[in-house]
């Protein structure tokens, strides 16, 4: 059968993306062939396509999508044709309205879970999941720094924190995302564009500074993550939209206050089948108890994703944005 996928020869720019005609093969042994419904839109595919994680050429794009299993390989048993699934990690090649994967990285979704919030929560609702549980176990009554706070991955885990007690703290650019991040769970939100980040953070946590920071914008905020944080506490790296950060030295930790540094990755905290598992439950169930509200800013259709891109490079996004087959 034939599918409609967006490849790029070469990595560049959002105009190396090409849509193609392909012939797809009938599912392997442990395989699902999906038709796809929705498909999340993240930053992991814009360093995909730039180049800042290389790939080999020709390369699909996309980690996150929801949709239907259409056939099963042989050895599939606990998936049937007619099952919705959703899965976020793995192989780019995502942006496609059919598309063969492996069966064991596949979430079955509960009724209450749709196609489209499970695109616009899975890859973002398991990252806030490890980062908050597992990199770094939040307290309550610890104050949590969160940049890109107005973000897909920044509205979630300013939900996530406050239902565990933390007292967030959130970073965003302009009033409107900055009342954007105040409705989605942060106590205090600083504007990046009109206030000195690491002295607001001072103020509001009464100069004893933030248990931990996560930061997804690397270069541009490294220094400045590292003037917020208290005595012993934790920088957490987990992106890079500005930039890889400069090399962190050790004597650097030592002299900011016995700081501790992670770069950690949701393909390491998802690599085990039970761990995948646990994590999607653990999204699904705070979206279920009301304690994560999803928010869907953007839908682009797939022939119109070099847009898509344009838009979350240019920061004109805000929450979770689709792209549609």
């Amino acid at each position: 059968m034939k599918a409609n996928v967006i490849r790029c020869a070469a990595q560049g720019s959002p105009e190396v993306m090409r849509m193609e005609s392909v012939d797809l093969p009938e599912p392997g042994k442990g395989e699902v062939l999906i038709r796809q419904t929705a498909i999340g839109l993240n930053f992991m595919d814009v360093y995909h396509r730039g180049g800042q994680y290389p790939l080999p050429m020709p390369s699909g794009l996309g980690v996150e999508a929801a949709g239907v299993v259409e056939k099963i390989g042989a050895g599939v048993s606990d998936l049937k044709p007619g099952d919705r699934i959703g899965y976020a990690g793995g192989a780019p090649g995502a942006y496609a309205d059919y598309r063969i994967m492996p069966a064991e990285r596949m979430i079955k979704l509960p009724d209450f879970i749709s196609d489209e919030q499970a695109a616009a929560s899975m890859m973002k609702g398991m990252t806030a999941e490890y980062l908050l549980n597992r990199c770094y176990p939040v307290k309550s009554g610890q104050y949590v720094l969160f940049m890109a706070a107005a973000g897909g991955v920044g509205l979630v885990a300013g939900q996530w924190g406050k239902a565990l007690g933390a007292k967030m703290i959130g970073v965003a650019g302009g009033p409107e995302k900055c009342k954007l991040a105040l409705a989605n769970g942060y106590a205090h939100v600083i504007d990046r564009k009109s206030e000195d980040i690491a002295a607001r953070v001072k103020e509001i946590t009464g100069g004893a500074g933030a248990a931990v920071v996560y930061d997804s914008i690397g270069k541009a905020t490294f220094d400045i993550t590292l003037q917020c944080l208290a005595p012993r506490g934790y920088f957490v790296s987990f992106g890079t939209t500005t930039g890889a950060p400069p090399p962190m030295e050790a004597a650097t930790l030592q002299k900011m206050g016995s700081l501790y540094f992670t770069r950690p990755t949701m393909v390491t905290y998802t690599a085990k089948r039970e761990d995948l598992q646990a994590s999607a439950a653990a999204v699904f169930d705070m979206v279920k108890k009301g304690a994560i509200k999803l928010h869907i800013g953007n839908r682009y259709p797939l022939s119109d994703v070099k847009r898509a891109h344009q838009d979350l490079e240019a920061g004109k996004t805000a929450g979770s944005s689709l792209i549609l087959p």
